[in-house]
């Protein structure tokens, strides 16, 4: 898992516009642009509903997040799930040999508080980078309805940069947030042996390959004029934007 999502870091620094990362952040870019260059502010509703969507979603996710691991420091506090975990673990070492521990793992009792405390540190984290989130996005809702005229006395591209950069910190932070959700999923096969948390961290990483991997977006149908427009300029300023940013 740690691999996978190296190799994903250098993609993104890389190749954006061949990730679903790099290309949402792409459009989040002419998006931007497309509200703020609004002389009328009829988008400004629209602005402001996005953000307040993301802002729920990001509040889902951390909410979610602290009920599990107020859920998690229960058990670890009362002893319930290594008393039974132990006793499971125990009587199928006991029924043939001392093989049997590969296939369930070590079941002592500090064994299974480093497993509680990595899923507790999982979900811990996904909280923290939601709230974050929710922090970014609540700035951008106040940055994206400023009127790009506005700013006299220093460069338009410039505010269009730094509320891109904010609204991208949020959707970085709320992806980051459900990444540590799915680090938990193996963290938590882990309770029950090496070989279900080994097959659960294959089984993800296949998973988030083609989830995360999008090659598409830079071909052109059969007979498609390349136009040289407004929004590919944007796409051209924002893939070296992700590439020195993320």
């Amino acid at each position: 898992m740690v691999g996978y999502h190296l190799w994903l870091l250098l993609r993104i620094r890389r190749r954006p516009a061949t990730t679903v990362i790099g290309i949402n952040a792409i459009n989040r870019r002419i998006w931007v642009r497309h509200i703020m260059e609004d002389p009328s502010g009829k988008h400004a509703v629209l602005a402001v509903q996005t953000m307040r969507n993301s802002i729920m979603a990001s509040s889902v996710l951390a909410t979610v997040a602290i009920t599990l691991s107020s859920l998690v420091a229960a058990l670890m506090a009362s002893g319930a799930a290594h008393g039974l975990l132990s006793g499971t673990a125990a009587a199928l070492n006991n029924s043939d040999n001392n093989n049997k521990n590969i296939v369930v793992g070590a079941a002592g009792v500090a064994a299974l508080s480093a497993k509680f405390l990595a899923i507790l540190v999982c979900f811990l984290v996904a909280f923290l980078l939601s709230v974050q989130s929710i922090r970014y996005y609540s700035h951008t809702g106040i940055l994206v309805n400023v009127p790009i005229q506005s700013h006299r006395l220093r460069h338009p591209g410039l505010a269009v940069d730094y509320v891109t950069s904010t609204l991208n910190r949020g959707s970085y932070f709320w992806s980051l947030g459900v990444r540590a959700f799915y680090f938990s999923c193996p963290m938590f096969l882990w309770l029950f042996g090496p070989i279900p948390m080994f097959v659960a961290c294959v089984a993800m990483v296949c998973s988030l390959y083609f989830l995360d991997v999008y090659k598409e977006w830079d071909r052109t149908e059969k007979g498609e004029p390349i136009i040289a427009d407004h929004g590919h300029e944007d796409e051209e300023e924002a893939t070296t934007t992700i590439a020195s940013s993320v």
